[in-house]
């Protein structure tokens, strides 16, 4: 069908398309230039927003702007517009409407396919774009579009088709590519096909730029540009944007530009241009022809050459010189020739072959060309050759041991030398590893000190010695043979009530041959590790496997492995898991089994419980057998809890202290275990009936009362008298409440201590055994004595000789409510001893028979019934310096002679205590 746009009223005629007549330049008003790969197209379909939708039925084309309708149906009725959009700058213009009406003359019948759309039958592409090709049949029923290439091959996976197959797109265009594309249509009534030829082509690409170069007149340039393209690039050169003007010492051959025989006119920009009939590339450079005397400033000679005698010496001369200068050398004065070990080297430099120590010496370069000429200077030194003299080699040492790897040297003394140790190819950091390592030795030695080796420090050691000129190094092995590491995967194959087969897996031997393995285990019971008994009892290094015996019945254990080597012991294993031994009768019966005591008709009988690691079971318990003795028969009875250690036996007929032949068995679940040997245990003992008698009671201080009394009489048959208890009181207090006093086995009296002073006390006695106390005796009565006085002696002054010291102090007054003096006591020490020593006296004066050799302490109190009074303070007597001293009470914290006027008074004294 055909649409004329912009005319009025259409109809439908067959094989034309609805037009889109607008220009690319009525897109875009700012340009005239609009390139039709920046326009796309749709049509709306009698108001926007509704756009033709294209299927298999309706196709817009992208090259045209036209819309194709394959097969007209009474929905296509309507207006169409046509809009064209900038994909630049997304500027749109939309066409006149088109009306689409249906004629009433008849019906189209169905016909074959026509194709309407169809690509050119060459199309040049170019490499990269991408290509899509567009194919649009009209025709009834309406037409199938499929594509293939002429040449049958298949099409690669990047090419896609789109608009239900009226478009063939083909991204990213090689070579390959390129050929023939077949577009064919089909339907019930035949087929068509339309054909076209893809053609390739590629825009000229530098693949070799020129650069900028600074030259040196009379010097050749040659430049070279290079780029791709199909087809194939022409060349052409342009100097300061005009062309390049050829002539004998200018040419161009394949795009490479030849410059010969260079003068300072040459300089400019050059432009090399590549470029086929799809477009051009180009590169540009500098070209700078310099003309200079030689200059040794921007790239100066060395100072100082060090060479090595024997090896190959090259000396440099390549000063800047536009032309290249000519050099010559000397060597001080003289000028250096041309022979079998010296060269020159095209690029001004000396070469010297198998140098001497006769080479050595100041050797001057002059450059020279047409407009000036330069001299730069070397010095050259030839050193002998640096060669290790005491190498370093293998050790194979223990783990702990300090060693000295020796790195000794023979350098020429006009070289420095430096030393530098490797450790496994790391540098070694004296200052880090210090704690291990130390360099030793003199200037030319690098003896390396390693101390306490750890096994870590095995491996390769290597001694680098450097100097200016050259480089040597040796190496040697360390071996460092330690005890063994742990073994691993200690594993419990097998368990049962006193055995566990272990197994276990070789861990480091640390160089060291395992030698032996022994098995330790611990348990809640147990103190830390315990090496256990082992089947084999010596477990060789080859062998992995053990089993262990004597385990105590159902006991958690844990097993580790330690092997040792001829180092020693290395470290234990991890831990095995957790294993519980099996159940089993237990073996080991209670011991310390015995017993006694108690109360009237009981036997008790007691034991020390077994461990609960010798339980070996679950439902432990206790077999208690007992029998009067020269009774056949056993009574027993069951003790169910295993941490019971006694059992009490209680019957009336129970003789008091008769022998019972007894013994303690063991069970658990699995069974009776062994009884404990028999022991003899006495029943009970009877209490004691009897009071004591001839009970006396007298005071003898202010604070104690001695009671005494006669023994009860006592049968061996009523078992052991423990002793006496003695019950005290004063009036007013009950005698439930009383105190008591204990006294052991046949002792017959008793002191009561720390009780109220002037106050009368109650005592009763009774005799006790183990099975409890007897009856009270008689009470006695007994008045402690009055409290001493509390006013200490006065006054107590002394007169000193050299072997003598005399006491004198006023006389001490008791109180009504005290004890009366009835004498006096002298106490005195050296000011070294810590005990006092005691002289009695009835008088108040005393005399001392002392050595005075130091100082001497003394202090005096009065004695009573009711005790020691209060004590007088002490007084100092100093070692005696001259015959005759004094002094009183006042000397005990400075020493002092005594005032003239204190009188000596001599009375009738008691003799020293000596």
């Amino acid at each position: 069908m055909i649409l004329e746009l912009g005319t009025g009223l259409s109809t439908v005629i067959p094989n034309n398309p609805v037009l889109c007549d607008l220009r690319p330049e009525t897109v875009d008003g700012a340009s005239k230039t609009t390139l039709a790969s920046e326009l796309s197209y749709a049509w709306i379909f009698n108001e926007y927003p509704s756009f033709v939708e294209e299927d298999s039925r309706r196709f817009v084309s992208q090259e045209t702007g036209h819309l194709y309708i394959a097969k007209v149906e009474p929905s296509d009725v309507g207006n169409y517009t046509c809009v064209v959009t900038n994909t630049v700058t997304h500027a749109r213009v939309l066409g006149s409407p088109t009306p689409l009406m249906l004629r009433s003359d008849g019906v189209m019948g169905e016909y074959e396919p026509k194709i309407e759309v169809q690509f050119p039958e060459t199309l040049p592409a170019a490499k990269g774009s991408t290509v899509k090709l567009e194919c649009f049949a009209l025709g009834n029923p309406v037409p199938q579009i499929n594509w293939r290439r002429s040449d049958g091959m298949p099409f690669p996976s990047k090419i896609k088709l789109r608009k239900f197959n009226g478009v063939l797109e083909i991204p990213n265009f090689q070579q390959e590519d390129a050929g023939s594309y077949e577009c064919i249509a089909e339907n019930s009534r035949g087929k068509n096909v339309a054909r076209g030829r893809l053609t390739y082509y590629a825009k000229p690409h530098l693949v070799q730029l020129i650069k900028d170069v600074e030259m040196a007149v009379e010097d050749s340039l040659y430049w070279e540009c290079r780029a791709s393209g199909k087809p194939k690039p022409s060349y052409r050169w342009l100097k300061n944007g005009d062309t390049l003007v050829l002539e004998e010492r200018i040419q161009i051959e394949n795009g490479a530009l030849t410059i010969s025989n260079l003068n300072v006119t040459d300089s400019g920009m050059f432009q090399c241009i590549a470029e086929n009939k799809h477009g051009l590339v180009y590169s540009s450079a500098e070209l700078k022809v310099v003309a200079s005397a030689p200059d040794f400033s921007k790239n100066p000679m060395k100072k100082l050459v060090q060479a090595q005698v024997g090896s190959l010496v090259s000396l440099d001369c390549k000063p800047r010189a536009s032309p290249r200068a000519l050099s010559f050398w000397k060597k001080g004065d003289t000028v250096v020739q041309e022979q079998e070990r010296i060269s020159f080297l095209k690029d001004g430099g000396l070469k010297i072959d198998n140098v001497t120590k006769a080479d050595s010496g100041t050797y001057t370069c002059t450059a020279e060309n047409q407009f000036g000429k330069a001299n730069g200077t070397t010095h050259l030194v030839v050193t002998e050759p640096t060669r290790i003299t005491l190498a370093p080699s293998s050790m194979d040492v223990s783990v702990g041991e300090s060693v000295i790897l020796p790195c000794q040297v023979q350098h020429d003394p006009l070289l420095d030398i430096m030393f530098t140790w490797y450790f496994n190819g790391v540098l070694t950091d004296f200052k880090k590893d210090g704690s291990h390592f130390e360099k030793v030795g003199g200037s030319s030695s690098g003896d390396l000190m390693i101390r306490n080796i750890q096994l870590t420090h095995s491996g390769k050691y290597v001694c680098m010695v450097h100097t200016g000129v050259d480089s040597v190094s040796s190496a040697a092995e360390l071996i460092v043979r330690g005890s063994p590491g742990p073994p691993g995967s200690v594993k419990v194959e097998e368990i049962t009530d006193t055995t566990a087969q272990l197994s276990w897996k070789e861990g480091m031997d640390n160089h060291s041959p395992v030698i032996s393995y022994a098995i330790q285990a611990r348990t809640p019971f147990s103190v830390g590790w315990q090496t256990v008994t082992t089947v084999p009892e010596i477990i060789d290094g080859n062998t992995h496997t053990a089993t262990v015996v004597e385990l105590n019945p159902w006991v958690e254990y844990e097993f580790r492995v330690v092997a040792s080597n001829k180092i020693g012991g290395g470290e234990p294993s991890l831990p095995s898991e957790k294993v519980r031994t099996e159940e089993a009768v237990p073996e080991v019966p209670p011991s310390e089994v015995s017993g006694g005591g108690g109360s009237r008709s009981e036997l008790v009988i007691t034991w020390d419980p077994v461990p609960e690691e010798l339980q070996n079971g679950e439902g432990f318990g206790y077999v208690v057998a007992f029998r009067p003795l020269g009774v056949t028969n056993w009574i027993q009875t069951v003790v169910t809890s295993p941490d019971t250690p006694r059992y009490v036996f209680r019957n009336e007929s129970i003789i008091p202290f008769s022998p019972y032949e007894v013994k303690v068995g063991v069970y658990n679940n699995r069974g009776e275990g062994p009884f404990s040997p028999v022991t003899t245990v006495f029943s009970a003992e009877e209490e004691p009936t009897i009071a004591p008698s001839q009970v006396s009671a007298h005071s003898l201080s202010s604070s104690e009362i001695q009671v005494s009394w006669s023994t009860i009489p006592w049968k061996s048959s009523n078992g052991h008298l423990l002793g006496y208890e003695v019950r005290y009181w004063t009036n007013g207090e009950e005698q439930e409440s009383s105190s008591k006093l204990r006294v052991a086995g046949n002792e017959t009296s008793g002191r009561l201590r720390g009780l109220r002073s002037n106050l009368v006390y109650h005592a009763a006695v009774r005799a006790y055994n183990s099975a409890g106390t007897g009856p009270f005796s008689a009470t006695v009565n007994a008045t402690t004595k009055k409290t001493p006085p509390s006013q200490p002696p006065g006054n107590v002054v002394w007169n000193a000789t050299d072997t003598k010291v005399l006491l004198n102090w006023e006389q001490v007054k008791a109180m009504e409510n005290e004890s009366e003096v009835t004498g006096y006591k002298v106490f005195y020490r050296t000011s070294s001893q810590n005990s006092m020593q005691v002289l009695n006296t009835n008088k108040t004066s005393a005399e001392l028979v002392l050595p005075f050799q130091e100082d001497y302490i003394i202090e005096v109190k009065a004695t009573t019934d009711g005790g020691d009074g209060t004590s007088s303070e002490q007084i100092r007597i100093p070692r005696i310096t001259n015959m005759d001293a004094r002094g009183s009470t006042s000397a005990i914290s400075n020493v002092h002679p005594v005032s003239s006027y204190i009188p000596v008074v001599l009375f009738l004294l008691v003799n020293a205590l000596w």
